[in-house]
């Protein structure tokens, strides 16, 4: 913050977005910032965002207000991890969808207002919906079955489940007794972790592929 006033500048894009707690795929190595329309910027070592606001900036501002965090973002990023970011401020009623579709988006952030949900819980839900619509097939997220929520169901039977850090100890011990349920019901359950979703997801993929073709996600 003290670096920004220097410099002239107002922290942005992932930095602004890793501060408010958003889910980040990966924090940069420079700090993200954008140009506040007046001054001279001092060349900080940072990532600079140029684009024109679209919620005016107060002349004190240090941090971007939310919506010019997921512009600068939506430019700046690959969009499943602009994505996510998108998804998690709504996931956590930072801002409000029908808010953001009364501005003017342009570009990237386009495509972005119109897909982002809130209903993912994670990042790593993000990156499964966006990689795996190509299938055609329903898939809905956040469902409660037998008592518990489920990550993903996909078509009637087959239930993704995405396992973050958290997932050890008791939580473990109670994901596995819940996961052992649903296949009595008749479900057929993925574990997967947040290493397999972000380094190897043709494994998980091809796993979800196999399940599909033996028909485990129909009733």
């Amino acid at each position: 913050m003290v670096s920004a006033a220097r410099t002239g500048v107002v922290l942005s894009c992932v930095t602004a977005a890793d501060r408010r707690g958003l889910w980040v795929a990966e924090r940069p190595d420079k700090p993200h910032v954008a140009y506040p329309g007046r001054g001279r910027v001092a060349g900080p070592a940072a990532v600079v965002h140029w684009q024109r606001a679209i919620v005016p900036r107060h002349p004190d501002l240090l941090e971007d207000e939310i919506e010019n965090i997921l512009l600068t973002v939506a430019s700046c990023q690959p969009y499943e991890a602009a994505r996510a970011i998108w998804d998690s401020a709504l996931n956590k009623k930072l801002v409000d969808l029908a808010h953001l579709r009364r501005l003017p988006w342009t570009g990237a952030a386009r495509r972005l207002v119109r897909e982002a949900s809130p209903w993912a819980d994670s990042g790593l839900e993000t990156f499964v919906i966006v990689r795996l619509r190509w299938m055609g097939l329903p898939i809905r997220s956040q469902i409660w079955i037998h008592g518990h929520r489920v990550d993903f169901l996909i078509g009637e039977r087959l239930v993704l489940q995405v396992d973050g850090g958290h997932h050890v100890g008791a939580q473990r011990t109670e994901d596995i007794r819940h996961d052992a349920e649903l296949m009595l019901l008749g479900y057929h359950v993925i574990r997967v972790g947040y290493e397999q979703v972000m380094n190897r997801w043709p494994e998980v993929q091809e796993q979800i592929m196999h399940a599909v073709a033996q028909g485990l996600h129909k009733a």
